[in-house]
């Protein structure tokens, strides 16, 4: 695999830890410039300068600030100390979601890896995870997980796509990790109610998708099922799926369900989200 710049956010909890971990299982394969970023969660009237001088309009206790950028620091070296030099940290202040994504687009990051601890119920309904939001946002492609995966083995990527209707999409990332692992890739469509011949028809465009993007060693698999996300969920207890790639056009939300970020939130494997070109 070539190099690949990888940006973890943290908050220093195992979620984090389980990103690292999944960031180090890639490293085997290629050599990555791993970053850890920090967001100080203050509002926009708190600033910090390139010398490190913080400012507050009067609203927030500015030595209460600097006491948590002091934790922060301290917790940022120490992830030095664990891991090794060779890792860099950065710290920032302001919304988390926004700042994580403002900063990975902005240095041109290939990846941002992320453990969650998925949403469920009201507050997925409202809010949902940090995760999840960054999935809907980002430009850049995010990788996700629930728990440790120090041990996967990655032989078998599902990539669940709308081939009836296909994007010409960035893959950049999914053909390095099929290139480094020599994994096979299953390609998916979720249908309901597909005669015969309309199912042919889709085998053939699945076909002509995976010629267009250099994809040699697949399968096609057609599942009737309710919506994507059952369907996703009931393709992975069929079949030894080690990571699944799914895109989103970014608009989820109150009141637009997302496959893709139910899935982040619910499903405990290893996601791949990226953005689709709008048709």
């Amino acid at each position: 695999m070539e190099n690949l710049k990888v940006l973890i956010p943290t908050d220093f909890s195992v979620q984090a830890e389980y990103a690292y971990l999944m960031v180090k299982k890639l490293e085997e394969k290629a050599p990555i410039e791993i970053h850890f970023m920090h967001v100080l969660d203050v509002p926009d009237t708190v600033t910090i300068d390139a010398n490190g001088t913080i400012r507050t309009c009067g609203e927030i206790d500015i030595n209460y600030v600097i006491s948590q950028k002091e934790i922060a620091d301290r917790k940022l070296n120490n992830l030095k100390v664990l891991y090794g030099q060779h890792i860099q940290t950065h710290l920032v202040l302001g919304k988390i979601t926004d700042n994580i994504i403002n900063y990975s687009e902005t240095n041109k990051f290939d990846l941002i890896v992320m453990g969650t601890k998925g949403a469920w119920g009201l507050k997925e309904k409202l809010s949902g995870s940090e995760t999840q939001i960054i999935a809907r946002k980002s430009k850049i492609p995010l990788l996700s997980l629930m728990c440790d995966r120090s041990d996967l083995v990655i032989k078998n990527i599902l990539l669940v796509h709308d081939y009836k209707n296909p994007t010409d999409d960035n893959l950049t990332l999914l053909k390095k990790l099929i290139k480094a692992f020599g994994a096979k890739v299953h390609q998916l469509q979720i249908v309901s109610g597909q005669t015969a011949v309309e199912k042919g028809n889709l085998s053939t465009r699945m076909d002509k998708y995976a010629l267009e993007n250099g994809i040699t060693d697949y399968e096609n698999h057609i599942l009737n099922d309710l919506d994507v996300e059952n369907g996703v969920i009931h393709f992975n207890q069929m079949h030894a799926i080690d990571i699944v790639c799914i895109g989103t056009h970014g608009k989820g939300g109150l009141f637009h369900v997302s496959a893709t970020e139910k899935l982040i939130n619910h499903l405990f494997k290893p996601i791949i989200s990226f953005h689709l070109k709008n048709q």
